[in-house]
Protein backbone atom coordinates (compact mmCIF):
# COMPACT_ATOMS: atom_id res chain seq x y z
CA UNK A 1 0.00 0.00 0.00
CA UNK A 2 3.07 2.34 0.46
CA UNK A 3 2.87 2.11 -3.22
CA UNK A 4 -0.08 4.17 -3.69
CA UNK A 5 -1.43 7.14 -2.91
CA UNK A 6 -4.36 8.05 0.06
CA UNK A 7 -6.62 9.04 -2.64
CA UNK A 8 -5.49 5.50 -5.05
CA UNK A 9 -5.80 3.53 -2.06
CA UNK A 10 -9.89 4.93 -0.95
CA UNK A 11 -10.92 4.47 -4.53
CA UNK A 12 -9.12 0.69 -4.79
CA UNK A 13 -10.91 -0.46 -1.61
CA UNK A 14 -14.02 1.21 -2.42
CA UNK A 15 -14.29 -0.60 -6.16
CA UNK A 16 -13.47 -4.25 -4.37
CA UNK A 17 -16.09 -3.39 -1.75
CA UNK A 18 -18.69 -2.98 -4.36
CA UNK A 19 -17.64 -5.69 -6.88
CA UNK A 20 -17.75 -8.38 -4.21
CA UNK A 21 -21.14 -7.20 -2.85
CA UNK A 22 -22.42 -6.95 -6.14
CA UNK A 23 -21.12 -10.66 -6.89
CA UNK A 24 -22.35 -12.16 -3.39
CA UNK A 25 -25.46 -10.56 -3.20
CA UNK A 26 -26.07 -11.31 -6.83
CA UNK A 27 -24.50 -14.95 -6.71
CA UNK A 28 -27.43 -17.05 -5.22
CA UNK A 29 -30.60 -15.20 -8.07
CA UNK A 30 -27.12 -15.60 -10.66
CA UNK A 31 -27.35 -19.91 -9.94
CA UNK A 32 -31.42 -19.76 -9.81
CA UNK A 33 -32.14 -18.53 -13.14
CA UNK A 34 -29.33 -20.16 -14.93
CA UNK A 35 -30.45 -23.72 -13.54
CA UNK A 36 -34.45 -22.62 -14.63
CA UNK A 37 -32.99 -21.66 -18.13
CA UNK A 38 -30.78 -24.72 -18.42
CA UNK A 39 -33.49 -26.76 -16.73
CA UNK A 40 -37.01 -26.33 -17.65
CA UNK A 41 -38.78 -24.79 -20.70
CA UNK A 42 -41.45 -22.52 -20.30
CA UNK A 43 -43.77 -20.10 -21.89
CA UNK A 44 -42.08 -17.04 -21.96
CA UNK A 45 -38.39 -18.34 -21.61
CA UNK A 46 -36.61 -16.44 -24.46
CA UNK A 47 -38.51 -13.35 -23.04
CA UNK A 48 -36.78 -13.65 -19.45
CA UNK A 49 -33.35 -14.82 -21.25
CA UNK A 50 -33.65 -11.47 -23.70
CA UNK A 51 -34.37 -9.48 -20.33
CA UNK A 52 -31.82 -11.07 -18.52
CA UNK A 53 -28.88 -10.16 -21.27
CA UNK A 54 -30.71 -6.51 -22.05
CA UNK A 55 -28.18 -4.94 -20.00
CA UNK A 56 -25.30 -6.35 -22.02
CA UNK A 57 -26.84 -4.07 -25.38
CA UNK A 58 -28.27 -1.69 -23.47
CA UNK A 59 -26.11 1.74 -22.68
CA UNK A 60 -24.91 1.79 -19.47
CA UNK A 61 -26.11 5.23 -19.07
CA UNK A 62 -29.88 3.60 -19.90
CA UNK A 63 -29.44 0.91 -16.73
CA UNK A 64 -28.13 4.01 -14.75
CA UNK A 65 -31.22 6.03 -15.50
CA UNK A 66 -33.61 3.11 -15.04
CA UNK A 67 -32.12 2.70 -11.63
CA UNK A 68 -32.59 6.19 -10.84
CA UNK A 69 -35.98 6.57 -11.58
CA UNK A 70 -36.74 3.15 -10.19
CA UNK A 71 -34.60 2.47 -7.27
CA UNK A 72 -34.15 6.46 -6.02
CA UNK A 73 -35.93 8.17 -3.24
CA UNK A 74 -38.63 9.50 -5.44
CA UNK A 75 -38.68 6.05 -7.87
CA UNK A 76 -41.64 3.59 -7.27
CA UNK A 77 -39.38 0.85 -5.60
CA UNK A 78 -37.01 3.32 -3.75
CA UNK A 79 -39.81 5.43 -1.92
CA UNK A 80 -40.89 2.00 -0.78
CA UNK A 81 -37.66 0.74 0.79
CA UNK A 82 -36.85 3.92 1.93
CA UNK A 83 -40.21 4.67 3.87
CA UNK A 84 -40.57 0.98 4.92
CA UNK A 85 -36.73 0.01 5.47
CA UNK A 86 -34.68 3.65 5.39
CA UNK A 87 -32.87 1.63 3.04
CA UNK A 88 -31.57 4.27 0.29
CA UNK A 89 -29.50 3.50 -2.91
CA UNK A 90 -29.22 6.72 -4.81
CA UNK A 91 -25.66 8.91 -4.55
CA UNK A 92 -24.37 5.68 -1.76
CA UNK A 93 -22.34 3.19 -2.13
CA UNK A 94 -24.70 0.43 -1.61
CA UNK A 95 -26.39 2.31 -5.35
CA UNK A 96 -23.11 1.39 -6.87
CA UNK A 97 -23.21 -2.32 -5.73
CA UNK A 98 -27.06 -2.20 -7.52
CA UNK A 99 -25.81 -0.95 -10.51
CA UNK A 100 -22.66 -2.99 -10.99
CA UNK A 101 -24.76 -6.16 -9.88
CA UNK A 102 -27.10 -5.55 -12.75
CA UNK A 103 -24.66 -4.75 -15.58
CA UNK A 104 -22.32 -7.81 -14.34
CA UNK A 105 -25.42 -9.76 -13.92
CA UNK A 106 -25.74 -11.53 -17.91
CA UNK A 107 -22.07 -12.53 -18.01
CA UNK A 108 -22.28 -14.76 -14.52
CA UNK A 109 -25.73 -16.09 -15.37
CA UNK A 110 -24.21 -17.25 -19.20
CA UNK A 111 -21.65 -18.75 -17.46
CA UNK A 112 -23.38 -20.70 -14.77
CA UNK A 113 -25.76 -21.97 -17.36
CA UNK A 114 -23.29 -23.23 -19.75
CA UNK A 115 -21.87 -25.18 -16.72
CA UNK A 116 -25.67 -26.40 -16.20
CA UNK A 117 -25.91 -27.45 -19.80
CA UNK A 118 -22.93 -29.44 -19.99
CA UNK A 119 -23.58 -31.62 -16.99
CA UNK A 120 -25.01 -35.31 -17.67
CA UNK A 121 -28.78 -35.14 -16.82
CA UNK A 122 -28.43 -39.09 -17.08
CA UNK A 123 -26.56 -38.30 -13.27
CA UNK A 124 -29.66 -36.39 -12.21
CA UNK A 125 -32.51 -38.95 -13.75
CA UNK A 126 -30.55 -41.60 -12.02
CA UNK A 127 -30.13 -39.98 -8.52
CA UNK A 128 -33.93 -39.05 -8.68
CA UNK A 129 -34.58 -42.83 -9.95
CA UNK A 130 -32.89 -44.02 -6.37
CA UNK A 131 -35.34 -41.70 -4.31
CA UNK A 132 -33.22 -38.36 -4.27
CA UNK A 133 -35.49 -35.09 -4.56
CA UNK A 134 -35.31 -32.45 -6.93
CA UNK A 135 -33.36 -30.13 -4.08
CA UNK A 136 -30.88 -32.91 -3.29
CA UNK A 137 -29.99 -33.45 -6.54
CA UNK A 138 -29.64 -30.13 -7.35
CA UNK A 139 -27.11 -29.52 -4.07
CA UNK A 140 -25.43 -33.09 -4.06
CA UNK A 141 -24.69 -33.60 -8.07
CA UNK A 142 -25.46 -30.52 -10.06
CA UNK A 143 -24.12 -27.68 -8.03
CA UNK A 144 -20.67 -29.37 -7.46
CA UNK A 145 -20.63 -30.49 -11.06
CA UNK A 146 -21.48 -27.14 -11.83
CA UNK A 147 -18.64 -25.41 -9.58
CA UNK A 148 -16.28 -24.59 -12.72
CA UNK A 149 -18.66 -22.42 -14.17
CA UNK A 150 -20.02 -20.96 -11.31
CA UNK A 151 -16.57 -19.19 -10.33
CA UNK A 152 -16.19 -18.71 -13.71
CA UNK A 153 -19.35 -16.66 -13.39
CA UNK A 154 -18.41 -14.93 -10.25
CA UNK A 155 -15.14 -13.80 -11.70
CA UNK A 156 -16.20 -12.32 -15.20
CA UNK A 157 -18.60 -10.76 -12.84
CA UNK A 158 -15.91 -9.68 -10.64
CA UNK A 159 -14.29 -7.78 -13.38
CA UNK A 160 -16.80 -6.27 -15.09
CA UNK A 161 -18.27 -4.41 -11.90
CA UNK A 162 -14.17 -3.25 -11.31
CA UNK A 163 -14.72 -1.62 -15.09
CA UNK A 164 -18.34 -0.30 -14.52
CA UNK A 165 -18.93 3.32 -15.16
CA UNK A 166 -21.71 4.39 -17.09
CA UNK A 167 -24.82 3.03 -14.95
CA UNK A 168 -23.04 4.96 -11.80
CA UNK A 169 -22.21 7.86 -12.41
CA UNK A 170 -25.45 8.16 -13.45
CA UNK A 171 -27.10 6.46 -10.84
CA UNK A 172 -25.06 7.58 -7.97
CA UNK A 173 -23.30 10.24 -9.37
CA UNK A 174 -19.07 10.83 -8.34
CA UNK A 175 -18.85 11.41 -4.80
CA UNK A 176 -15.37 11.06 -3.19
CA UNK A 177 -15.19 8.40 -0.72
CA UNK A 178 -18.84 7.11 -1.02
CA UNK A 179 -19.02 6.30 -4.96
CA UNK A 180 -15.85 7.07 -6.83
CA UNK A 181 -14.78 3.77 -7.71
CA UNK A 182 -11.44 3.67 -9.92
CA UNK A 183 -13.12 4.33 -13.39
CA UNK A 184 -14.79 7.16 -11.89
CA UNK A 185 -11.91 8.35 -10.20
CA UNK A 186 -9.85 7.93 -13.07
CA UNK A 187 -12.90 10.44 -14.88
CA UNK A 188 -11.93 12.76 -12.79
CA UNK A 189 -8.31 12.85 -13.31
CA UNK A 190 -9.18 12.89 -16.57
CA UNK A 191 -10.91 16.04 -16.54
CA UNK A 192 -8.41 17.66 -14.38
CA UNK A 193 -5.38 19.77 -16.55
CA UNK A 194 -2.42 18.11 -15.67
CA UNK A 195 -3.60 15.20 -13.81
CA UNK A 196 -2.73 12.43 -16.70
CA UNK A 197 0.35 11.14 -15.00
CA UNK A 198 -2.33 10.10 -11.86
CA UNK A 199 -4.76 8.82 -14.31
CA UNK A 200 -2.61 6.48 -15.85
CA UNK A 201 -1.35 5.36 -12.32
CA UNK A 202 -5.19 4.12 -11.98
CA UNK A 203 -5.25 2.67 -15.10
CA UNK A 204 -2.16 0.46 -14.49
CA UNK A 205 -4.01 -0.12 -11.25
CA UNK A 206 -7.15 -1.46 -13.46
CA UNK A 207 -5.09 -3.60 -15.34
CA UNK A 208 -3.45 -5.29 -13.17
CA UNK A 209 -6.37 -6.19 -10.76
CA UNK A 210 -8.29 -7.32 -14.00
CA UNK A 211 -5.17 -9.69 -14.80
CA UNK A 212 -5.50 -11.08 -11.60
CA UNK A 213 -8.41 -11.47 -11.59
CA UNK A 214 -8.41 -13.55 -14.73
CA UNK A 215 -5.12 -15.76 -13.76
CA UNK A 216 -7.29 -16.70 -10.56
CA UNK A 217 -10.32 -17.71 -12.68
CA UNK A 218 -8.31 -20.27 -14.48
CA UNK A 219 -6.83 -21.21 -10.99
CA UNK A 220 -9.61 -21.55 -9.05
CA UNK A 221 -11.98 -23.08 -12.30
CA UNK A 222 -8.96 -25.94 -12.33
CA UNK A 223 -9.71 -26.27 -8.65
CA UNK A 224 -12.93 -26.51 -8.47
CA UNK A 225 -12.88 -29.17 -11.98
CA UNK A 226 -10.70 -31.45 -9.89
CA UNK A 227 -12.35 -31.24 -6.76
CA UNK A 228 -15.71 -32.09 -8.95
CA UNK A 229 -14.15 -35.02 -10.44
CA UNK A 230 -12.78 -36.01 -7.04
CA UNK A 231 -8.70 -35.81 -8.57
CA UNK A 232 -7.72 -33.22 -5.91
Amino acid sequence: MALLTEYEVAALLLSLKVSLTAVCCSLPAGIFIAWVLARFDFPGKSLLDGVIHLPLVLPPVVVGYLLLISMGRAGWIGHWLYETFGISFAFSWRGAALAAAVVSFPLMVRAIRQAFEAVDTRLEQAARTLGAGRLRVFFTISLPLTAPGIVSGMVLAFARSLGEFGSTITFVSNIPGETRTIPLAMYSFIETPGAEAQAGRLCVIAIVISLLSLVASQWLGKKAQQRAHGEC
